[in-house]
Protein backbone atom coordinates (compact mmCIF):
# COMPACT_ATOMS: atom_id res chain seq x y z
CA UNK A 1 0.00 0.00 0.00
CA UNK A 2 2.76 2.45 0.96
CA UNK A 3 4.64 1.55 -2.23
CA UNK A 4 1.59 2.33 -4.39
CA UNK A 5 0.96 5.56 -2.51
CA UNK A 6 4.58 6.58 -3.00
CA UNK A 7 4.42 5.86 -6.74
CA UNK A 8 1.21 7.86 -7.04
CA UNK A 9 2.69 10.84 -5.19
CA UNK A 10 5.83 10.75 -7.34
CA UNK A 11 3.69 10.58 -10.49
CA UNK A 12 1.42 13.39 -9.29
CA UNK A 13 4.19 15.80 -8.35
CA UNK A 14 6.13 15.00 -11.53
CA UNK A 15 3.08 15.84 -13.64
CA UNK A 16 2.36 18.94 -11.56
CA UNK A 17 5.94 20.13 -11.93
CA UNK A 18 5.97 19.61 -15.69
CA UNK A 19 2.63 21.42 -16.06
CA UNK A 20 3.97 24.30 -13.96
CA UNK A 21 7.03 24.45 -16.23
CA UNK A 22 4.72 24.66 -19.25
CA UNK A 23 2.81 27.56 -17.62
CA UNK A 24 6.10 29.35 -16.92
CA UNK A 25 7.16 28.93 -20.56
CA UNK A 26 3.76 30.15 -21.75
CA UNK A 27 4.04 33.36 -19.69
CA UNK A 28 7.62 33.85 -20.93
CA UNK A 29 6.69 33.57 -24.61
CA UNK A 30 3.54 35.64 -24.09
CA UNK A 31 5.69 38.54 -22.86
CA UNK A 32 8.62 38.07 -25.24
CA UNK A 33 7.00 37.34 -28.61
CA UNK A 34 4.08 38.59 -30.73
CA UNK A 35 0.76 36.87 -30.20
CA UNK A 36 -0.40 34.43 -32.87
CA UNK A 37 -3.54 36.44 -33.57
CA UNK A 38 -4.99 34.19 -36.30
CA UNK A 39 -4.47 31.06 -34.22
CA UNK A 40 -6.02 32.71 -31.18
CA UNK A 41 -9.10 33.87 -33.09
CA UNK A 42 -9.53 30.43 -34.66
CA UNK A 43 -9.42 28.81 -31.23
CA UNK A 44 -11.89 31.33 -29.78
CA UNK A 45 -14.29 30.38 -32.57
CA UNK A 46 -13.77 26.63 -32.00
CA UNK A 47 -13.87 26.73 -28.22
CA UNK A 48 -16.29 29.59 -27.64
CA UNK A 49 -18.52 30.41 -30.59
CA UNK A 50 -19.18 26.82 -31.67
CA UNK A 51 -20.05 25.88 -28.07
CA UNK A 52 -22.81 28.50 -27.73
CA UNK A 53 -25.75 26.23 -28.78
CA UNK A 54 -24.93 23.44 -26.33
CA UNK A 55 -24.25 25.95 -23.54
CA UNK A 56 -27.58 27.68 -24.12
CA UNK A 57 -29.46 24.37 -24.11
CA UNK A 58 -27.66 23.20 -20.97
CA UNK A 59 -28.34 26.46 -19.13
CA UNK A 60 -32.00 26.51 -20.16
CA UNK A 61 -32.82 23.04 -18.88
CA UNK A 62 -30.72 23.38 -15.72
CA UNK A 63 -32.69 26.53 -14.87
CA UNK A 64 -35.96 24.76 -15.58
CA UNK A 65 -35.03 21.81 -13.36
CA UNK A 66 -33.90 24.14 -10.55
CA UNK A 67 -37.17 26.06 -10.68
CA UNK A 68 -39.24 22.88 -10.70
CA UNK A 69 -37.36 21.33 -7.78
CA UNK A 70 -37.32 24.56 -5.76
CA UNK A 71 -41.01 25.19 -6.42
CA UNK A 72 -42.07 21.69 -5.39
CA UNK A 73 -39.88 21.83 -2.28
CA UNK A 74 -41.29 25.19 -1.21
CA UNK A 75 -44.83 24.00 -1.80
CA UNK A 76 -44.23 20.96 0.40
CA UNK A 77 -42.64 23.05 3.17
CA UNK A 78 -44.51 26.36 3.03
CA UNK A 79 -47.53 25.37 0.91
CA UNK A 80 -46.53 28.09 -1.57
CA UNK A 81 -43.73 28.38 -4.19
CA UNK A 82 -41.77 31.28 -2.67
CA UNK A 83 -38.34 32.72 -3.58
CA UNK A 84 -37.99 30.66 -6.78
CA UNK A 85 -36.24 33.49 -8.63
CA UNK A 86 -33.84 33.97 -5.74
CA UNK A 87 -32.95 30.28 -5.51
CA UNK A 88 -32.56 29.81 -9.27
CA UNK A 89 -30.48 32.95 -9.85
CA UNK A 90 -28.15 32.46 -6.89
CA UNK A 91 -27.61 28.77 -7.67
CA UNK A 92 -26.79 29.51 -11.30
CA UNK A 93 -24.74 32.68 -10.99
CA UNK A 94 -22.59 31.65 -8.04
CA UNK A 95 -22.20 27.91 -8.57
CA UNK A 96 -23.92 25.88 -11.26
CA UNK A 97 -23.32 28.28 -14.14
CA UNK A 98 -19.51 28.30 -13.90
CA UNK A 99 -19.20 24.62 -12.97
CA UNK A 100 -21.54 23.18 -15.60
CA UNK A 101 -20.18 25.46 -18.32
CA UNK A 102 -16.65 24.35 -17.47
CA UNK A 103 -17.78 20.70 -17.53
CA UNK A 104 -19.37 21.07 -20.95
CA UNK A 105 -16.37 22.89 -22.43
CA UNK A 106 -13.95 20.37 -20.92
CA UNK A 107 -15.91 17.53 -22.53
CA UNK A 108 -16.41 19.24 -25.86
CA UNK A 109 -13.54 21.63 -26.58
CA UNK A 110 -11.00 20.30 -24.07
CA UNK A 111 -11.14 16.82 -25.58
CA UNK A 112 -10.75 18.27 -29.07
CA UNK A 113 -7.72 20.36 -28.06
CA UNK A 114 -6.01 17.38 -26.42
CA UNK A 115 -6.71 15.13 -29.40
CA UNK A 116 -5.47 17.76 -31.86
CA UNK A 117 -2.20 18.48 -30.05
CA UNK A 118 -1.75 14.80 -29.18
CA UNK A 119 -2.11 13.79 -32.82
CA UNK A 120 0.45 16.42 -33.80
CA UNK A 121 2.77 15.03 -31.14
CA UNK A 122 2.60 11.35 -32.15
CA UNK A 123 2.87 12.17 -35.87
CA UNK A 124 5.97 14.30 -35.13
CA UNK A 125 4.42 17.51 -36.45
CA UNK A 126 5.50 19.33 -33.28
CA UNK A 127 9.10 18.17 -33.88
CA UNK A 128 8.79 19.52 -37.40
CA UNK A 129 7.66 22.89 -36.03
CA UNK A 130 10.69 22.97 -33.75
CA UNK A 131 12.95 22.14 -36.69
CA UNK A 132 11.51 25.11 -38.57
CA UNK A 133 12.21 27.37 -35.60
CA UNK A 134 8.61 27.62 -34.31
CA UNK A 135 8.17 27.20 -30.57
CA UNK A 136 5.26 24.83 -29.77
CA UNK A 137 4.33 26.71 -26.60
CA UNK A 138 4.05 30.01 -28.45
CA UNK A 139 2.26 28.60 -31.50
CA UNK A 140 -0.01 25.95 -29.94
CA UNK A 141 -0.41 26.48 -26.20
CA UNK A 142 -0.74 30.25 -25.75
CA UNK A 143 -3.58 30.75 -28.30
CA UNK A 144 -5.56 27.91 -26.71
CA UNK A 145 -5.00 29.15 -23.17
CA UNK A 146 -6.20 32.61 -24.17
CA UNK A 147 -9.19 31.15 -26.02
CA UNK A 148 -10.28 29.08 -23.01
CA UNK A 149 -9.77 31.99 -20.61
CA UNK A 150 -11.74 34.41 -22.78
CA UNK A 151 -14.51 32.07 -23.90
CA UNK A 152 -15.63 30.28 -20.73
CA UNK A 153 -16.53 33.39 -18.64
CA UNK A 154 -18.57 34.75 -21.57
CA UNK A 155 -20.27 31.39 -22.07
CA UNK A 156 -20.99 31.31 -18.34
CA UNK A 157 -22.91 34.57 -18.64
CA UNK A 158 -24.93 33.12 -21.53
CA UNK A 159 -25.62 30.00 -19.46
CA UNK A 160 -26.74 32.09 -16.47
CA UNK A 161 -29.12 34.17 -18.59
CA UNK A 162 -30.67 31.10 -20.23
CA UNK A 163 -30.95 29.33 -16.90
CA UNK A 164 -32.77 32.26 -15.31
CA UNK A 165 -35.02 32.44 -18.35
CA UNK A 166 -35.76 28.71 -18.11
CA UNK A 167 -36.59 29.13 -14.43
CA UNK A 168 -38.88 32.02 -15.35
CA UNK A 169 -40.84 29.84 -17.80
CA UNK A 170 -41.34 27.02 -15.30
CA UNK A 171 -42.15 29.38 -12.42
CA UNK A 172 -44.71 31.45 -14.29
CA UNK A 173 -46.28 28.82 -16.53
CA UNK A 174 -45.87 25.71 -14.40
CA UNK A 175 -45.99 26.88 -10.80
CA UNK A 176 -48.20 29.94 -11.12
CA UNK A 177 -45.68 32.38 -9.70
CA UNK A 178 -46.34 35.99 -10.85
CA UNK A 179 -43.69 37.18 -13.28
CA UNK A 180 -43.14 40.34 -11.23
CA UNK A 181 -42.44 38.25 -8.11
CA UNK A 182 -39.85 36.15 -9.94
CA UNK A 183 -38.02 39.16 -11.38
CA UNK A 184 -38.22 41.16 -8.15
CA UNK A 185 -36.55 38.33 -6.24
CA UNK A 186 -33.63 38.55 -8.67
CA UNK A 187 -33.28 42.33 -8.88
CA UNK A 188 -33.64 42.78 -5.13
CA UNK A 189 -31.17 40.21 -3.87
CA UNK A 190 -28.76 39.42 -6.72
CA UNK A 191 -25.79 41.82 -6.76
CA UNK A 192 -22.58 42.54 -8.61
CA UNK A 193 -20.60 40.56 -6.01
CA UNK A 194 -22.58 37.45 -6.90
CA UNK A 195 -21.82 37.90 -10.60
CA UNK A 196 -18.12 38.50 -9.88
CA UNK A 197 -18.06 35.39 -7.69
CA UNK A 198 -19.19 33.26 -10.63
CA UNK A 199 -16.97 34.97 -13.21
CA UNK A 200 -13.84 34.59 -11.06
CA UNK A 201 -14.59 30.89 -10.77
CA UNK A 202 -15.22 30.61 -14.51
CA UNK A 203 -11.89 32.29 -15.31
CA UNK A 204 -9.92 30.00 -12.99
CA UNK A 205 -11.72 26.92 -14.35
CA UNK A 206 -10.99 28.07 -17.91
CA UNK A 207 -7.27 28.46 -17.32
CA UNK A 208 -7.16 25.10 -15.50
CA UNK A 209 -8.86 23.29 -18.40
CA UNK A 210 -6.53 24.93 -20.91
CA UNK A 211 -3.41 23.96 -18.98
CA UNK A 212 -4.49 20.35 -18.43
CA UNK A 213 -5.60 19.76 -22.03
CA UNK A 214 -2.53 21.37 -23.60
CA UNK A 215 -0.21 19.52 -21.21
CA UNK A 216 -1.85 16.17 -21.89
CA UNK A 217 -1.65 16.80 -25.62
CA UNK A 218 2.02 17.76 -25.58
CA UNK A 219 2.91 14.66 -23.54
CA UNK A 220 0.97 12.13 -25.60
CA UNK A 221 2.79 8.87 -26.31
CA UNK A 222 1.93 5.63 -28.09
CA UNK A 223 0.21 6.45 -31.37
CA UNK A 224 -3.57 6.46 -31.81
CA UNK A 225 -4.14 4.55 -28.58
CA UNK A 226 -2.09 7.11 -26.71
CA UNK A 227 -4.15 9.95 -28.18
CA UNK A 228 -7.33 8.29 -26.91
CA UNK A 229 -5.88 7.79 -23.44
CA UNK A 230 -4.59 11.37 -23.31
CA UNK A 231 -7.97 12.75 -24.38
CA UNK A 232 -9.87 10.70 -21.80
CA UNK A 233 -7.37 11.59 -19.10
CA UNK A 234 -7.56 15.29 -19.91
CA UNK A 235 -11.35 15.37 -19.60
CA UNK A 236 -11.44 13.33 -16.38
CA UNK A 237 -8.64 15.29 -14.70
CA UNK A 238 -10.20 18.59 -15.78
CA UNK A 239 -13.57 17.69 -14.26
CA UNK A 240 -12.03 16.47 -11.01
CA UNK A 241 -9.86 19.57 -10.73
CA UNK A 242 -12.86 21.82 -11.39
CA UNK A 243 -14.64 20.32 -8.37
CA UNK A 244 -11.55 20.46 -6.15
CA UNK A 245 -10.74 24.05 -7.11
CA UNK A 246 -14.40 25.00 -6.75
CA UNK A 247 -14.41 24.14 -3.06
CA UNK A 248 -11.20 25.98 -2.18
CA UNK A 249 -12.03 28.95 -4.40
CA UNK A 250 -15.47 29.25 -2.77
CA UNK A 251 -13.87 29.28 0.67
CA UNK A 252 -11.33 31.92 -0.40
CA UNK A 253 -13.92 34.16 -2.05
CA UNK A 254 -16.21 33.95 0.98
CA UNK A 255 -13.26 34.86 3.20
CA UNK A 256 -12.73 38.02 1.11
CA UNK A 257 -16.45 38.80 1.13
CA UNK A 258 -17.07 38.10 -2.56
Amino acid sequence: MFKKTGKFLIFFFTQFGQATEMIKDAFFWFRKSPLEVNQTLQQIVKIGVESVPVILMTGLFVGMVLALQAGNTMQNILSEPLYIGLLVSFSLVRELGPVLTAFVIAGRAGAAVTAEIGTMKVTEQIDALSTLGTNAIRYLVIPRLIAFTVSIPILTIFSDIMGIFGGFIVSVEGLGVPSSTYTNDITTYLGVDDLMHGLIKATVFAFTIGVICCYKGLNTRGGAEGVGKATTGAVVVSMVMILVIDYFLTAILHAFGV
